[in-house]
Order: C-alpha cells, then structure tokens, then sequence
C-alpha cells in the first residue's frame, strides 16, 4: 500500500508540475501574441493575416475600419484571462475580499469573453465577479445604467438574460491594455 500511495503523490506532483508549465507558456504565448499585435503596422498588414473589426466609440473615425492582424482577439483574450487568473491567485495568500474589484473583474471577463466571441450571462457574470451575488447584481446594474455594460434578454428563453462591454468601455480596455509594458 505504501507503493501506491507513494506513486499517488509523485504523480500529483508532476500533474502540479504540468500544470505550472503549461500556465507559464501560456504567459509566454499571451506575450508573445501581444507584441506581434502591437507591433504589426495596422494600417497594412498583409491581407492573409488581416482581420477587420468595427472600431470602438474612442476611435475618431466612427466610420472607418480598424485592420487588425488576426491574431490580435485571440492575443486580447488571453491578456484578459491572464489578468483575472492572476488575481484569483493572489486568494491563495490572501483573504478573497481583501482584494474584492468586483467592476474590474466584470469588465476584464466580458473584454475576455468579447474576444473569444463568447456570450456572458448575468448568471455566469455573477459567478466571474467573485463577490456574493447580490453585490454583483448591484454593480452589473451600476454599471449597466453608467452605459458600460450593454444588457439583452435571450430571444429564445425570456428568463435568461446576457451583457456585453458597451463600445466606450472596450474601447477604454482596448487602450489601457495598448499602454501596459510587457
């Protein structure tokens, strides 16, 4: 029995050991894909590597449309998920509400979301927000009514509802997350 339970250990720890790999090159492709996004001359990226977006409300030609290299969603999301498994990590150390953000970790999962071209629920937007759902609720209403949030009951079940970054806000993150230093 000592075997086992000695292989049981060991394997937990390279399991342990795998999963810090895998999360650190994670971190690296993530940085990597950034600098490729911010380095590429928007303006003329060779067309087998375009993707064009709609611009934001902070763009100065609401008309015009943004070129962008096709991997700029994917780089974007995994920014934005590295950012909110990086604050998770912190309840590790620390007591969870002492860093509580309940607005910050609603935005970076819809930035996320919106580049994986997901849709959030309120519900699973709730949960995202790690603070109990009542408070949640009442900074999705905030910020709904601040037009941050975009708000949408589901046409094929009334009881569901989703949101959504307003254009102004994606638009913010777009340039917060432009002007960190990797």
């Amino acid at each position: 029995m000592g075997h086992h339970a000695q292989s049981g250990v060991r394997r937990e720890t390279g399991l342990s050991r795998l999963d810090q790999i895998e999360g650190r090159l994670d971190e690296v492709v993530a940085l990597l894909e950034n600098m490729i996004a911010k380095t590429s001359d928007p303006a003329r990226p060779p067309s087998h590597m375009a993707a064009t977006f709609t611009p934001s409300s902070a763009t100065s030609k609401p008309d015009a449309e943004i070129i962008r290299p096709t991997g700029f969603p994917k780089a974007r999301a995994r920014i934005a998920r590295e950012a909110i498994r990086r604050r998770r990590k912190r309840e590790e150390y620390f007591p969870s509400g002492l860093f509580a953000d309940p607005g910050w970790d609603i935005m970076l999962d819809l930035y996320a979301a919106h580049y994986e071209g997901e849709s959030v629920s309120v519900s699973s937007l709730c949960i995202a927000a790690a603070v109990p759902q009542t408070t949640a609720l009442r900074w999705i209403t905030m910020m709904t009514n601040e037009g941050w949030l975009v708000r949408w009951n589901d046409p094929t079940d009334g009881r569901r509802a989703y949101l959504k970054l307003s254009d102004k806000a994606r638009g913010r993150l777009d340039s917060y997350f432009d002007d960190l230093p990797y």
